[in-house]
């Protein structure tokens, strides 16, 4: 099951359960869709792997199945970054 985590982990913005700005990475890495496009470029900083949209969790189970309250967040050194992404970049995310 998501964790569904709250924040973005670099910029640590909000991203609710019912975010349409949320992405995750399939270790569920979590960034807004600002920093994927403008400062990752679609490479997960943390596996190298490429974003999708993250799911909302249905609300009728929220009670039972809460969202995480962990917040991960770990900005982004873009100099350790660079080499990472450039590794990537040019790489669709399915074939890295």
């Amino acid at each position: 099951m998501l964790e569904i985590r709250p924040t973005c982990e670099h910029c640590n913005k909000s991203l609710p359960n019912d975010s349409e700005e949320a992405m995750i990475c399939t270790f569920e890495c979590t960034f807004c869709k600002n920093c994927v496009d403008t400062i990752l470029q679609n490479v997960c900083p943390n596996c190298g792997g490429g974003f999708t949209e993250r799911p909302t969790r249905p609300s009728h189970l929220l009670n039972t199945y809460p969202v995480s309250t962990k917040v991960v967040h770990k900005p982004l050194v873009e100099e350790t970054f660079k080499k990472l992404l450039d590794t990537f970049r040019d790489i669709d995310s399915r074939e890295r």
